[in-house]
């Protein structure tokens, strides 16, 4: 576990402007920089970033934090590897805490270790992609590519690109080329063992390669480092036969650094046009994902090795909220989209389904049809819900059977039931009326009855019978006068130690109240470190508009800022003598249909008190 001094020293010495600026070209405006957000697509610069609060916030998505936040965003990684990732680069050595507290000294052995599998990942990776260009048997490797027109026409075309990006490279069909390579580097049978690069002879000592005579894809973590393989097996390259006795591909075992269940294939390579399109494509296997990356669709992933888990439409969705499943169209593809509906709503994936014809997976069509055509069917991509009745509705039954009728609608009913998003739900009449034409069903009464079954499916709980109060429109004055004052001392707290200015705080009601003595209270601690306690204190409603304060400043001096503040309280002041105003008139049009004489000259004496307080006089 990380000290809290290291996590202080890199958000203090971090130039979040200097970081930023490597992904995105900021351009000065007075006391912030500003430049197009990396995390959604814009014409128009919205993304502010403020070098000396150490802050950034776009208008446009609402993202925003520190340069920690930035490359946990950017990265897809968890908040102690953007720590790391960040000590790495700026030259600070990460302290671990005390081992009473975490059993640091093993801590750092288990980094040792995993830093170390790395390393030998990387040497086999380099080591397949030599064969591939160099071993004379790597000529059933390139006809494969060449069988998927995986081809580069120059070193430098689109095609050349993926395989790099994938490390495409090619394992020998021996028994130990990369375990007498890694012996010439050094490496640790035992360590290659671990990551199943090689596996123990079974009828005597020593060991011999896992991955034999395969065209080999690397598996590369959101942070570009190797964590295993994935081999797809090739015919012999002397008598051209296929071992069926082999399956066709083979992956690493889970190791220290590899997670099939958590690893999204791809993603590294994707990241970018993922995030910039706000879509991820997600298909079945690696041939699919380097297909589609080398004919231009650069935002396609994959899951390896398993069915689609939740937690790999978790990792997905720290890039994107928006995913398309292209699946293979056959029996197979049409189960894992079913099975990927529940997974995906957990994750809080936004996932919608693109129909392959049957017999056809994503590089088949893509190399017989091309990738507009695929595109477009990822543009025309319907709700998993609306694909999942069409596949209840399109099979084959017979209609004049009432009995597979009901079971049809009942499938239908539960699938509505089953949707997590309320606004699909509530648009069962839209499916109620696919069910009767695909029924066949013609009978008023039983069309009715329908209808009627999938609204009751679609129905959503009762909500409260008590009804919030709408705002009146002088409590919506006030809040945004108050937070234009707290805007103020967001972007110059040294304002609090003026008298004036505290003077005047006492007039803000509300929630508000407590935010300004919450800045009072933290003001003084370092920068960073008041910024981070403020913010993780506020509530959802004042969150955003104090993040895009410490983000994009609208004062440039504390003098205008002072200003502002006190214009501002001296509207809010009369809004709030106003407000008591119609309270006491209130009251004297009560007392007077009450015959209390005394009580309504009371209450005249009171308004007219007001009336010129108000008015300054």
């Amino acid at each position: 576990m990380i000290s809290p001094e290291t996590i202080a020293q890199v958000r203090q010495r971090a130039n979040i402007v200097a970081i930023i600026s490597e992904t995105v070209k900021l351009t000065r405006r007075g006391r912030h920089h500003l430049g197009l957000c990396p995390f959604h697509k814009e014409k128009t610069p919205s993304f502010h970033v403020n070098g000396e609060t150490g802050r950034y916030y776009c208008f446009g998505c609402h993202e925003k934090g520190s340069v920690i936040d930035f490359i946990m965003r950017l990265e897809g990684l968890e908040f102690p590897q953007a720590v790391r990732v960040l000590a790495e680069r700026i030259g600070i050595e990460i302290e671990e805490l005390s081992a009473e507290k975490t059993a640091s000294s093993t801590s750092r052995e288990t980094t040792r270790t995993k830093q170390r599998l790395y390393e030998i990942n990387q040497i086999a990776a380099s080591f397949f992609e030599t064969q591939l260009r160099q071993h004379p048997f790597s000529r059933v490797a390139r006809e494969e590519l060449k069988r998927r027109e995986l081809v580069a026409a120059t070193p430098t075309d689109a095609v050349a690109d993926a395989l790099q990006a994938f490390r495409v490279g090619y394992a020998p069909a021996g028994w130990d080329g990369l375990l007498s390579h890694l012996r010439g580097q050094g490496v640790s049978p035992t360590d290659a063992e671990l990551l199943g690069l090689i596996v123990p002879r079974k009828g005597g000592s020593g060991h011999y390669d896992f991955f034999r005579n395969r065209l080999m894809f690397a598996v590369i973590d959101v942070q570009g480092r190797v964590v295993g393989f994935s081999g797809r097996l090739l015919p012999d390259p002397q008598t051209g036969d296929i071992d069926k006795q082999t399956g066709k591909y083979v992956n690493s075992p889970e190791s220290p650094i590899y997670k099939k269940s958590e690893t999204v294939f791809g993603l590294f390579q994707a990241r970018q046009a993922i995030r910039q399109r706000e879509l991820a494509v997600v298909v079945e296997g690696n041939f699919d994902v380097l297909s589609l990356h080398a004919r231009g669709i650069n935002y396609a992933v994959a899951p390896l090795g398993t069915a689609f888990t939740e937690a790999q439409a978790r990792v997905i969705r720290r890039f994107t909220p928006r995913a398309t499943l292209v699946f293979d169209g056959d029996k197979a593809g049409r189960a894992a989209i079913a099975k990927s509906r529940m997974v995906c709503a957990m994750a809080g994936l936004d996932t919608r389904v693109a129909c392959l014809p049957t017999g056809l997976d994503p590089d088949d069509f893509v190399r017989q049809r091309g990738s507009p055509a695929l595109e477009r069917l990822i543009e025309q991509a319907q709700s998993i819900l609306e694909y999942l009745i069409e596949q209840v509705l399109d099979e084959s039954f017979p209609q004049s059977n009432p009995h597979e009728q009901a079971s049809r609608v009942q499938w239908v009913a539960q699938l509505i039931r089953d949707e997590s998003d309320p606004i699909v739900r509530a648009m069962a009449e839209n499916y109620a009326d696919k069910v009767v034409a695909r029924l066949g069903l013609s009978d008023a009464r039983t069309v009715r009855a329908l209808h009627s079954r999938l609204r009751q499916a679609a129905r959503q709980p009762t909500l409260s019978a008590s009804t919030p109060r709408a705002p009146r429109k002088s409590d919506v004055g006030e809040f945004k006068l108050s937070l234009e004052m707290l805007g103020c001392i967001i972007e110059f707290p040294e304002l609090l130690d003026d008298d004036e200015i505290s003077k005047h705080i006492e007039i803000v009601e509300g929630e508000i109240v407590h935010v300004f003595k919450l800045v009072h209270d933290v003001h003084n601690l370092p920068k960073s470190d008041w910024q981070d306690s403020f913010l993780a204190h506020l509530q959802p409603s004042i969150h955003d508009f104090a993040a895009q304060r410490l983000a994009a400043p609208r004062i440039d001096d504390a003098a205008q800022a002072k200003e502002e503040f006190l214009k501002n309280a001296q509207k809010l002041k009369r809004l709030h003598l106003a407000r008591e105003h119609a309270q006491v008139v209130k009251e004297i049009h009560q007392a007077g249909a009450q015959g209390d004489i005394q009580e309504e000259n009371e209450l005249l004496l009171e308004a007219v008190r007001k009336q010129r307080e108000r008015l300054g006089l």
